[in-house]
């Protein structure tokens, strides 16, 4: 039953958790931010938000909303932060499947 409140208390925006991968709570990233760490990469080292199971798909914009919203700066301002490939997960076959032919295979090298 989507959309009906069991316990009739509401939940303060903090308590929100931004980053489901490294459970961490918009509360945390806020208090981040005031601090002076205002890029996705200082929040990234600080909390982990962006290197879990998604490497960020799930967080990186609300997490950049809320840098730009606490600091005043605009996107462009702020970056996006590091990306390192594979951004999308990849199945280790589909890595290999384009090397099959090894040009070493049965070659002898020495040193």
């Amino acid at each position: 039953m989507a959309g009906i409140c069991i316990d009739k208390t509401k939940l303060d925006d903090d308590d929100v958790v931004v980053c489901r991968c490294k459970e961490v709570t918009l509360k945390e990233i806020r208090e981040w931010i005031d601090r002076g760490y205002d890029t996705f990469d200082e929040l990234k080292r600080l909390t982990g938000v962006g290197m879990g199971a998604c490497q960020g798909r799930g967080c990186r914009d609300i997490i950049m909303k809320e840098i730009a919203r606490r600091t005043g700066k605009s996107f462009d301002e702020i970056g996006t932060g590091t990306f390192r490939p594979p951004v999308k997960p990849v199945k280790l076959g589909t890595l290999t499947a384009a090397n099959k032919e090894d040009p070493w295979e049965g070659k002898v090298v020495s040193h």
